[in-house]
């Protein structure tokens, strides 16, 4: 699928493997999402633009590519979203943080927006959203919207698992959004959650169930 990146690495693997196991306690879980979320940022930053800068070794003086980290702001869909954050913050921790909160109706399965905090000046950064599950992709399209009419013109997507229905929804809208993810599963069953998938992401993150 165009604009879509899955990882696809043994170790990656290893990790899900772990993390789909109805039997990984709270722990555990929490810090392979983080950890995983590492891996999906250096992934998602591939092409990401640096700039030049000065850098003087013990032996000489050189040029090389710097980040500008001061430019990004991690996005996490709150709550699930908040377990990937301690991972991604590893990798750019000057990057501004904004939250999005949005839960999920369990009647008509629709994202519904409670909560929105970013820096005021977000229309002049680029933004990373963080999302461990992609499902319907109502909530990647409500976010990716609240952002756009905030005047952001660069978005990325990274999330852990990837449902092809999600996947679709989101390239349709938002074409100009690349997603990064560690892996894409299935389906969505009935009740609209990822097959083979992990479950609630939210509630295995932070031991609410």
């Amino acid at each position: 699928m165009k604009n879509v990146t899955e990882l696809n690495h043994p170790l990656i693997e290893h990790k899900l493997s772990i993390l789909r196991d109805k039997h990984t306690g709270t722990k555990e879980f929490r810090e392979l999402v983080g950890e995983i979320g590492a891996y999906l940022v250096y992934e998602a930053m591939r092409d990401v633009p640096l700039e030049k800068t000065t850098v003087e070794t013990p032996i000489k003086t050189i040029e090389m590519g710097r980040l500008n980290e001061d430019n990004f702001v991690f996005a996490p869909i709150m709550r699930a979203g908040m377990g990937l954050l301690d991972g991604v913050i590893n990798v750019i921790p000057n990057a501004k943080i904004a939250h999005v909160g949005m839960y999920r109706d369990e009647e008509t399965f629709e994202p519904v927006n409670y909560f929105f905090k970013a820096p005021e000046d977000i229309a002049n950064r680029e933004v990373i959203i963080l999302d461990p599950m992609l499902a319907t992709g109502g909530s990647a399209c409500d976010a990716i919207d609240l952002f756009k009419k905030k005047g952001v013109k660069k978005m990325r997507f990274i999330c852990l698992i990837a449902a092809p229905e999600g996947l679709e929804k989101v390239t349709s809208l938002h074409p100009d959004v690349p997603i990064t993810c560690a892996h894409i599963d299935d389906t969505l069953n009935e009740n609209k959650y990822i097959v083979p998938g992990l479950g609630d992401a939210g509630d295995r993150i932070f031991g609410t169930k």
